[in-house]
Protein backbone atom coordinates (compact mmCIF):
# COMPACT_ATOMS: atom_id res chain seq x y z
CA UNK A 1 0.00 0.00 0.00
CA UNK A 2 3.04 2.40 0.94
CA UNK A 3 4.66 1.56 -2.25
CA UNK A 4 1.03 2.68 -4.21
CA UNK A 5 0.54 5.89 -2.14
CA UNK A 6 4.35 6.69 -3.38
CA UNK A 7 3.78 6.30 -6.81
CA UNK A 8 0.67 8.18 -6.60
CA UNK A 9 2.36 11.12 -4.98
CA UNK A 10 5.23 10.95 -7.42
CA UNK A 11 3.42 10.81 -10.33
CA UNK A 12 1.23 13.62 -9.75
CA UNK A 13 4.15 15.72 -9.03
CA UNK A 14 6.11 14.57 -11.70
CA UNK A 15 2.64 15.07 -13.96
CA UNK A 16 2.46 18.34 -12.75
CA UNK A 17 6.07 19.49 -13.30
CA UNK A 18 6.49 17.71 -17.04
CA UNK A 19 2.79 19.22 -17.98
CA UNK A 20 4.27 23.16 -17.20
CA UNK A 21 7.35 22.51 -19.58
CA UNK A 22 5.54 20.99 -22.57
CA UNK A 23 3.73 23.87 -22.09
CA UNK A 24 6.48 26.38 -21.78
CA UNK A 25 8.17 24.38 -25.00
CA UNK A 26 5.02 24.54 -26.71
CA UNK A 27 4.36 28.04 -26.62
CA UNK A 28 8.08 29.46 -26.96
CA UNK A 29 8.39 27.37 -30.00
CA UNK A 30 5.14 28.62 -31.58
CA UNK A 31 5.74 32.17 -30.86
CA UNK A 32 9.59 31.70 -32.51
CA UNK A 33 7.38 31.10 -35.34
CA UNK A 34 5.31 33.78 -35.20
CA UNK A 35 2.38 32.58 -34.14
CA UNK A 36 0.27 35.10 -31.99
CA UNK A 37 -0.25 35.52 -28.22
CA UNK A 38 -4.30 34.71 -28.62
CA UNK A 39 -3.78 32.13 -30.94
CA UNK A 40 -1.27 30.28 -28.15
CA UNK A 41 -2.80 30.95 -25.30
CA UNK A 42 -6.57 30.13 -26.66
CA UNK A 43 -4.50 26.49 -28.12
CA UNK A 44 -1.67 25.45 -26.74
CA UNK A 45 -2.22 26.50 -23.09
CA UNK A 46 -5.87 25.17 -23.18
CA UNK A 47 -4.57 21.83 -24.77
CA UNK A 48 -0.82 21.74 -22.87
CA UNK A 49 -3.02 22.48 -19.32
CA UNK A 50 -5.41 19.42 -20.27
CA UNK A 51 -2.63 17.50 -20.99
CA UNK A 52 -2.48 15.10 -17.84
CA UNK A 53 -5.91 13.87 -17.99
CA UNK A 54 -5.51 13.01 -21.70
CA UNK A 55 -2.04 10.88 -20.83
CA UNK A 56 -4.20 9.38 -17.54
CA UNK A 57 -6.79 8.55 -19.76
CA UNK A 58 -5.46 7.07 -22.72
CA UNK A 59 -2.92 4.64 -20.29
CA UNK A 60 -5.69 4.07 -17.83
CA UNK A 61 -7.90 2.92 -21.08
CA UNK A 62 -5.15 1.05 -22.41
CA UNK A 63 -4.60 -1.01 -19.22
CA UNK A 64 -8.54 -2.24 -19.35
CA UNK A 65 -9.81 0.93 -16.85
CA UNK A 66 -11.58 3.35 -19.11
CA UNK A 67 -14.02 3.72 -15.93
CA UNK A 68 -11.20 5.43 -14.44
CA UNK A 69 -10.49 7.82 -17.39
CA UNK A 70 -13.91 8.48 -18.10
CA UNK A 71 -14.44 9.82 -14.39
CA UNK A 72 -10.59 12.15 -14.42
CA UNK A 73 -12.63 13.98 -17.28
CA UNK A 74 -15.76 14.37 -15.74
CA UNK A 75 -13.98 14.59 -12.16
CA UNK A 76 -11.75 17.16 -13.35
CA UNK A 77 -13.64 19.33 -15.49
CA UNK A 78 -15.83 19.21 -11.79
CA UNK A 79 -12.63 20.16 -9.82
CA UNK A 80 -11.88 22.98 -11.93
CA UNK A 81 -15.09 24.62 -11.86
CA UNK A 82 -15.83 24.15 -8.23
CA UNK A 83 -12.23 23.67 -6.54
CA UNK A 84 -10.24 25.70 -9.19
CA UNK A 85 -12.32 28.61 -9.25
CA UNK A 86 -13.72 28.70 -6.38
CA UNK A 87 -10.40 28.55 -4.18
CA UNK A 88 -9.26 31.07 -6.92
CA UNK A 89 -11.75 33.15 -6.28
CA UNK A 90 -11.25 33.38 -2.57
CA UNK A 91 -7.92 34.71 -2.62
CA UNK A 92 -8.54 37.33 -5.17
CA UNK A 93 -12.06 37.97 -6.65
CA UNK A 94 -12.33 37.98 -10.65
CA UNK A 95 -13.61 40.48 -13.41
CA UNK A 96 -14.24 39.04 -17.08
CA UNK A 97 -14.00 41.67 -19.55
CA UNK A 98 -12.95 39.52 -22.46
CA UNK A 99 -15.31 39.15 -25.26
CA UNK A 100 -13.41 35.74 -26.49
CA UNK A 101 -14.67 34.04 -23.15
CA UNK A 102 -18.14 35.36 -23.97
CA UNK A 103 -17.89 33.85 -27.08
CA UNK A 104 -16.03 30.59 -25.80
CA UNK A 105 -19.20 29.65 -23.59
CA UNK A 106 -21.61 28.66 -25.73
CA UNK A 107 -19.10 26.75 -27.25
CA UNK A 108 -19.14 24.60 -24.38
CA UNK A 109 -22.37 23.85 -24.06
CA UNK A 110 -22.64 23.08 -27.53
CA UNK A 111 -19.40 20.39 -26.68
CA UNK A 112 -21.47 19.12 -23.64
CA UNK A 113 -24.48 19.19 -25.46
CA UNK A 114 -22.59 16.70 -27.95
CA UNK A 115 -21.09 14.55 -25.22
CA UNK A 116 -24.43 14.31 -23.71
CA UNK A 117 -26.09 13.35 -26.79
CA UNK A 118 -23.61 10.60 -27.34
CA UNK A 119 -23.65 9.13 -23.90
CA UNK A 120 -27.40 9.03 -23.13
CA UNK A 121 -27.21 5.56 -23.66
CA UNK A 122 -24.63 4.78 -20.82
CA UNK A 123 -22.26 3.61 -23.81
CA UNK A 124 -19.14 5.00 -24.63
CA UNK A 125 -18.28 3.09 -28.25
CA UNK A 126 -15.11 3.52 -30.94
CA UNK A 127 -17.35 5.75 -32.98
CA UNK A 128 -18.70 8.02 -29.89
CA UNK A 129 -14.84 8.57 -29.18
CA UNK A 130 -14.00 8.85 -33.01
CA UNK A 131 -16.67 11.88 -32.94
CA UNK A 132 -15.71 13.67 -29.90
CA UNK A 133 -11.86 13.93 -31.05
CA UNK A 134 -12.99 14.92 -34.44
CA UNK A 135 -14.87 18.04 -32.29
CA UNK A 136 -11.06 18.81 -31.28
CA UNK A 137 -9.85 19.69 -34.75
CA UNK A 138 -12.92 22.00 -35.17
CA UNK A 139 -12.62 23.58 -31.47
CA UNK A 140 -8.92 23.98 -32.70
CA UNK A 141 -10.17 25.71 -36.24
CA UNK A 142 -13.02 27.73 -34.81
CA UNK A 143 -10.31 29.37 -31.93
CA UNK A 144 -7.83 30.07 -34.37
CA UNK A 145 -10.02 31.68 -36.46
CA UNK A 146 -11.90 33.54 -33.25
CA UNK A 147 -7.97 34.91 -32.24
CA UNK A 148 -7.48 36.07 -35.98
CA UNK A 149 -10.56 38.11 -36.14
CA UNK A 150 -9.49 41.79 -36.02
CA UNK A 151 -10.11 44.04 -32.87
CA UNK A 152 -9.03 47.28 -31.53
CA UNK A 153 -5.68 47.61 -29.93
CA UNK A 154 -6.20 47.33 -26.33
CA UNK A 155 -9.79 46.05 -26.48
CA UNK A 156 -9.23 42.35 -25.85
CA UNK A 157 -7.52 41.94 -22.75
CA UNK A 158 -6.80 37.97 -23.21
CA UNK A 159 -4.31 39.41 -26.11
CA UNK A 160 -1.99 40.91 -23.24
CA UNK A 161 -2.30 38.50 -20.78
CA UNK A 162 -1.22 35.79 -22.74
CA UNK A 163 1.44 38.15 -24.54
CA UNK A 164 2.87 38.85 -20.71
CA UNK A 165 3.08 35.14 -20.08
CA UNK A 166 4.39 33.46 -23.11
CA UNK A 167 8.43 33.55 -22.87
CA UNK A 168 9.85 35.77 -26.03
CA UNK A 169 13.60 35.17 -25.51
CA UNK A 170 13.71 31.39 -24.88
CA UNK A 171 15.89 30.07 -28.50
CA UNK A 172 14.14 27.29 -30.32
CA UNK A 173 16.71 24.47 -29.25
CA UNK A 174 16.30 25.30 -25.38
CA UNK A 175 11.94 25.05 -26.50
CA UNK A 176 12.20 22.14 -28.31
CA UNK A 177 13.90 20.33 -25.64
CA UNK A 178 11.60 21.20 -22.91
CA UNK A 179 8.11 20.27 -25.38
CA UNK A 180 10.05 16.71 -25.73
CA UNK A 181 11.20 16.16 -21.80
CA UNK A 182 8.03 17.14 -21.13
CA UNK A 183 6.18 15.05 -23.04
CA UNK A 184 8.25 12.04 -22.02
CA UNK A 185 7.90 12.46 -18.57
CA UNK A 186 3.97 13.08 -19.00
CA UNK A 187 3.68 9.80 -20.44
CA UNK A 188 6.33 7.99 -18.05
CA UNK A 189 4.47 10.02 -14.83
CA UNK A 190 0.74 9.31 -15.97
CA UNK A 191 1.62 5.55 -16.31
CA UNK A 192 2.94 5.69 -13.07
CA UNK A 193 0.31 7.29 -11.64
CA UNK A 194 -2.40 5.04 -13.02
CA UNK A 195 -0.32 1.92 -11.80
CA UNK A 196 -0.95 3.33 -8.62
CA UNK A 197 -4.13 4.40 -8.36
CA UNK A 198 -5.57 1.14 -9.89
CA UNK A 199 -4.08 -0.70 -7.28
CA UNK A 200 -5.47 1.40 -4.33
CA UNK A 201 -8.73 1.15 -5.88
CA UNK A 202 -8.56 -2.54 -5.87
CA UNK A 203 -6.86 -2.67 -2.56
CA UNK A 204 -10.01 -0.77 -0.77
CA UNK A 205 -12.07 -1.89 -2.97
CA UNK A 206 -13.15 1.03 -4.57
CA UNK A 207 -14.43 1.61 -8.44
CA UNK A 208 -11.82 2.66 -11.16
CA UNK A 209 -14.23 5.45 -11.87
CA UNK A 210 -14.59 7.06 -8.04
CA UNK A 211 -10.73 6.90 -7.94
CA UNK A 212 -10.78 8.74 -11.04
CA UNK A 213 -13.36 11.04 -10.13
CA UNK A 214 -11.55 12.11 -7.18
CA UNK A 215 -7.96 11.38 -6.26
CA UNK A 216 -7.04 11.04 -10.31
CA UNK A 217 -9.39 14.16 -10.66
CA UNK A 218 -7.86 16.57 -8.39
CA UNK A 219 -4.49 15.76 -9.34
CA UNK A 220 -4.53 16.60 -12.79
CA UNK A 221 -6.28 19.41 -11.71
CA UNK A 222 -3.08 20.81 -10.23
CA UNK A 223 -1.67 22.65 -12.84
CA UNK A 224 -4.81 24.38 -14.09
CA UNK A 225 -5.08 25.36 -9.87
CA UNK A 226 -1.80 26.50 -10.20
CA UNK A 227 -2.32 28.23 -13.25
CA UNK A 228 -5.25 30.01 -12.06
CA UNK A 229 -4.69 31.33 -9.12
CA UNK A 230 -1.02 32.41 -10.33
CA UNK A 231 -3.08 34.87 -13.20
CA UNK A 232 -5.89 35.77 -10.89
CA UNK A 233 -3.15 37.25 -8.37
CA UNK A 234 -1.57 39.19 -11.46
CA UNK A 235 -5.14 40.51 -12.02
CA UNK A 236 -4.70 38.91 -15.18
CA UNK A 237 -8.73 37.54 -14.58
CA UNK A 238 -9.58 36.52 -18.25
CA UNK A 239 -6.82 34.12 -18.67
CA UNK A 240 -7.76 32.72 -15.08
CA UNK A 241 -11.09 31.63 -16.34
CA UNK A 242 -10.44 31.09 -20.05
CA UNK A 243 -7.96 28.43 -18.44
CA UNK A 244 -10.68 26.64 -17.36
CA UNK A 245 -12.99 27.26 -19.93
CA UNK A 246 -10.18 25.96 -22.22
CA UNK A 247 -9.18 23.27 -20.49
CA UNK A 248 -12.62 21.99 -19.65
CA UNK A 249 -13.59 22.46 -23.37
CA UNK A 250 -10.35 19.48 -24.09
CA UNK A 251 -11.53 17.11 -21.23
CA UNK A 252 -14.73 16.63 -22.65
CA UNK A 253 -13.88 16.13 -26.13
CA UNK A 254 -9.75 14.63 -26.36
CA UNK A 255 -9.95 13.02 -22.62
CA UNK A 256 -13.46 11.14 -23.32
CA UNK A 257 -12.43 10.65 -26.69
CA UNK A 258 -9.24 8.08 -25.74
CA UNK A 259 -11.26 5.56 -23.50
CA UNK A 260 -13.94 5.28 -25.90
CA UNK A 261 -11.88 4.78 -29.15
CA UNK A 262 -9.21 2.35 -27.07
CA UNK A 263 -11.65 0.19 -25.25
CA UNK A 264 -15.45 0.73 -25.86
CA UNK A 265 -17.65 0.33 -22.51
CA UNK A 266 -21.09 0.32 -21.04
CA UNK A 267 -20.66 3.37 -18.16
CA UNK A 268 -21.87 2.95 -15.08
CA UNK A 269 -25.28 4.29 -14.63
CA UNK A 270 -23.84 7.27 -12.23
CA UNK A 271 -21.79 8.76 -14.78
CA UNK A 272 -24.92 10.79 -16.56
CA UNK A 273 -27.16 10.07 -13.52
CA UNK A 274 -25.14 12.06 -10.98
CA UNK A 275 -21.32 13.11 -12.41
CA UNK A 276 -22.14 14.92 -15.88
CA UNK A 277 -25.61 16.23 -14.30
CA UNK A 278 -23.18 17.89 -11.50
CA UNK A 279 -20.73 18.80 -14.46
CA UNK A 280 -23.82 20.31 -16.19
CA UNK A 281 -24.90 22.27 -12.93
CA UNK A 282 -21.43 23.52 -12.30
CA UNK A 283 -21.30 25.24 -16.11
CA UNK A 284 -23.93 26.90 -15.89
CA UNK A 285 -23.22 28.40 -12.43
CA UNK A 286 -19.97 29.65 -13.63
CA UNK A 287 -22.10 31.13 -16.61
CA UNK A 288 -24.06 32.99 -14.78
CA UNK A 289 -21.27 34.29 -12.59
CA UNK A 290 -18.37 35.18 -14.95
CA UNK A 291 -20.67 36.30 -18.42
CA UNK A 292 -21.70 39.83 -17.19
CA UNK A 293 -25.37 40.43 -18.77
CA UNK A 294 -26.44 44.02 -19.90
CA UNK A 295 -22.97 45.56 -21.16
CA UNK A 296 -21.33 44.85 -17.78
CA UNK A 297 -18.45 42.87 -17.00
CA UNK A 298 -19.20 39.25 -15.14
CA UNK A 299 -17.63 38.52 -12.13
CA UNK A 300 -16.94 35.94 -9.79
CA UNK A 301 -16.53 37.44 -5.89
CA UNK A 302 -15.62 35.66 -2.68
CA UNK A 303 -19.09 34.61 -1.84
CA UNK A 304 -19.90 32.75 -5.00
CA UNK A 305 -15.77 31.15 -4.69
CA UNK A 306 -17.06 30.24 -1.38
CA UNK A 307 -20.20 28.91 -2.99
CA UNK A 308 -18.37 26.57 -5.67
CA UNK A 309 -15.61 25.43 -3.05
CA UNK A 310 -19.20 24.35 -0.87
CA UNK A 311 -20.08 22.17 -4.00
CA UNK A 312 -17.05 20.44 -4.47
CA UNK A 313 -16.94 19.61 -0.88
CA UNK A 314 -20.76 18.62 -0.72
CA UNK A 315 -19.76 16.48 -3.81
CA UNK A 316 -17.11 14.84 -2.54
CA UNK A 317 -19.28 13.93 0.21
CA UNK A 318 -21.52 12.48 -2.10
CA UNK A 319 -18.85 10.28 -3.73
CA UNK A 320 -17.67 8.78 0.25
CA UNK A 321 -21.21 7.67 1.02
CA UNK A 322 -21.73 6.15 -2.30
CA UNK A 323 -18.65 4.29 -1.30
CA UNK A 324 -19.14 3.98 2.35
CA UNK A 325 -23.03 2.85 1.89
Amino acid sequence: MLVNSLAILMGLVVLVWSADRFVLGASAVARNFGVSPLIIGMTILGFGTSAPEMLVSGVAAWGGNPALGIGNALGSNIANIALVLGVTAILAPMVVKSNVLKREFPMLFVVMGLAAVLMIDNELGRIDGIILLSGVVVMLWWMIRLARQPHAAGSEPLDEEFDAEIPDDMPTGKAIFWLVLGLVLLMASSRLLVWGAVNVAEFFGVSDLVIGLTIVAIGTSLPELAATVSAALKKEHDMAIGNVIGSNLFNILAVLAFPGIIMPSVLAPEVMNRDFVVMTVLTVALFLMAYGFKGKDGQINRFEGAVLLAAFIGYMVVLYFSVVG
